[in-house]
């Protein structure tokens, strides 16, 4: 079973948060106790990630099958948003068991490969050498050292646990499948419930492009972007993302 919190409650309408890459959980803690007032917000740790087990497959398919356990002992359906590769995750999921699903929202990404690489990231926190870091900042200054800019250093170093001297991350795992991490699999199905594929004004991650192949797995797709937002849009205008996650799950349908 996935780490997981739980806000809000019981008998609120539930809300499951899926982070992306790197990330955890904890990341998504102050957006989900605001979110809180309203609906049951469960934050999760993806595998190889925060707590949750590690192994040595990270395939949407495995993540979807993750997420859909998490979802029947929590109690089904739910509201599922996820952001880049937790939105790949939440895709999956959609088009897998739509049965678990009420509203869909995916944070700027789209069902598509990506050129891009996130190796170095890998590379640079197993360049960090722990036994010397006895405090976040310490980890911080190494990463800057290897090339990493200042708001990925304070990201990346949330999955620092200190005093264990270790990453709460399996970078073995997620650098030999990262090629599918940056894909997303062949599905002969679609998702026909309520869809919202909200991204950052300033993002390259979902392009006019991607709205067919988008359009061809979830027919009910709705569109929207945030203004001077990029890629971690939730972390550059979190009041803004808030307000359009409100807006799309309580509006009619």
């Amino acid at each position: 079973m996935l780490a997981h919190t739980e806000f809000g409650s019981a008998e609120a309408p539930r809300l499951l948060i899926v982070h992306g890459l790197f990330g955890s959980g904890r990341n998504w803690g102050v957006i989900a106790k605001r979110l809180s007032d309203s609906y049951r917000v469960v934050t999760c740790d993806l595998r190889n990630h925060g707590s949750s087990p590690r192994t040595e497959t990270h395939a949407y398919a495995d993540l979807a099958a993750d997420l859909a356990e998490l979802i029947e002992h929590l109690g089904a359906p739910m509201h599922v948003c996820g952001h880049s590769m937790g939105g790949k995750a939440a895709m999956m999921l959609a088009l897998e068991r739509p049965d678990l699903l009420d509203r869909l929202i995916v944070a700027d990404i789209a069902p598509v490969a990506y050129g891009h690489s996130q190796m170095q990231f890998i590379d640079a926190m197993r360049g960090v050498d722990l036994e010397t870091v006895s405090r976040r900042s310490d980890a911080e200054a190494q990463l800057g050292a290897l090339g990493v800019e200042p708001a990925l250093q304070s990201f990346f170093t949330q999955s620092l646990d200190v005093a264990g001297k270790r990453w709460r991350l399996n970078l073995d795992t997620l650098a030999a499948e990262m090629d599918k991490i940056l894909s997303f699999p062949e599905v002969d199905k679609r998702f026909d419930g309520p869809a919202l594929f909200l991204s950052g004004a300033g993002s390259d991650y979902v392009r006019t492009e991607h709205r067919e192949p988008i359009k061809a797995l979830f027919p009910e797709a709705r569109f929207a972007k945030i203004p001077q937002a990029g890629h971690w849009l939730h972390a550059d205008k979190p009041r803004e993302f808030e307000a359009a996650l409100r807006a799309f799950l309580s509006m009619d349908l």
